[in-house]
């Protein structure tokens, strides 16, 4: 989708503008309103990831920086130039799709050139293009096979090759790793994330699988109904969600009830919970009206007690899972159930089914939420 970059000619990476994108995707009998006024700017070089449930837009805004898509209102400026009248075999982008899209008559070799003989390359510089790009996916003893003799990890790389031999500005993956076994897309996305690095292309990836937004972006934009709830690095996001939504979207959440909330100035509050009072970090708005407390699971402590009765910081373990690395763990407390992970405990430190406890958590990782209905 781009035109071939010689050897040895750097190319500008690509600083991408989403302004005021609106979608609405009308029939006879409806209209559904894909897109609510998305703004994002992407830097050059930056990974950035659309993540969201089912339905939220991150697709469709993928789709309108490809071009496969128009929107309804709003523009996408690449480099400060608009490209909405751009066809998208002439955009400077390069896409990755889930199905790999590879034409199975030709070989792996044939497959990465292909673009590039589309744009008039030829010769020696077209043979060392392909070279490159076959050997930094380590292909090159592969290129004389077909797509269908190949597993889909390997196909999955020529699709990357053939993509990023193109020297696009901005990379583009939609969602190219959820047919691939679990421990095949761990290799995959950091293979995806060093050659994004190391060529300095723009990469935007979407995806439904929190684990590759965390470990593979620089930003993650977390999306909810066409509208982006908020975009900002995996550490900020995981500690410091903006909504109650993206805490609960992005890894596990235990939400406990506030019985009091008195600002402290500073970003603080103080509040009260499990019959316990201190100060907390708080989100913008979380104590102009009414509020939760985000617990992450790894953060809760449990001690064991002889206690017979619920209420405080008193619980009784109701289900223990074992997952090798981590216990997991609900406890029944006077709050509702909650949810409780020990990393690596030592096995006659297994609580059992009914044993009761002294629930705690650290305070400093705590973190105050507007209430949402």
């Amino acid at each position: 989708m781009t035109t071939p970059n010689p050897k040895g000619h750097e190319q500008a990476r690509g600083h991408l503008v989403l302004a005021g994108l609106e979608k609405t995707f009308t029939t006879r009998k409806s209209a559904v309103r894909a897109l609510d006024h998305i703004d994002l700017t992407i830097m050059p070089g930056e990974f950035v990831t659309l993540l969201g449930p089912s339905g939220c837009g991150k697709t469709t805004t993928l789709r309108i920086i490809a071009g496969f898509e128009t929107p309804t209102a709003g523009d996408v400026l690449l480099d400060g130039q608009s490209v909405l009248e751009v066809s998208p075999d002439r955009r400077p982008m390069a896409m990755v799709f889930q199905s790999y899209a590879l034409f199975p008559h030709m070989t792996v070799w044939e497959n990465v050139a292909f673009g590039l003989r589309q744009k008039k390359l030829a010769g020696a510089l077209l043979k060392e293009e392909v070279e490159q790009a076959l050997t930094s996916m380590g292909l090159s003893h592969m290129r004389d096979r077909a797509p269908g003799q190949m597993s889909g990890g390997q196909q999955q790389r020529v699709a990357l090759a053939r993509a990023m031999v193109m020297r696009p500005k901005v990379l583009l993956f939609d969602e190219p790793l959820s047919s691939l076994d679990a421990k095949l897309r761990v290799a995959m996305r950091s293979e995806i994330r060093r050659l994004q690095s190391r060529l300095g292309i723009t990469g935007i990836y979407v995806t439904h699988d929190q684990g590759e937004a965390m470990s593979m972006s620089d930003r993650v934009v977390v999306m909810n109904d066409g509208r982006i709830e908020q975009a900002a690095t995996p550490v900020e996001i995981y500690r410091h969600p903006a909504s109650v939504f993206v805490a609960d979207f992005i890894g596990r959440a235990n939400f406990l009830r506030t019985d009091d909330v008195h600002p402290a100035g500073d970003g603080l509050a103080r509040v009260a919970v499990l019959g316990e009072e201190f100060s907390t970090s708080t989100a913008p708005g979380a104590t102009a009206g009414q509020s939760v407390l985000l617990v992450r699971p790894e953060s809760i402590r449990l001690t064991p007690i002889n206690e017979q009765t619920i209420g405080g910081r008193v619980g009784r373990v109701l289900t223990t899972v074992f997952y090798g690395e981590s216990v997991e763990y609900i406890v029944e407390t006077a709050q509702g159930n909650i949810t409780a992970v020990q990393a690596d405990p030592r096995e006659e430190r297994i609580l059992e089914p009914g044993a009761w406890v002294q629930v705690g958590f650290e305070r400093h990782r705590t973190w105050l939420l507007p209430a949402t209905t």
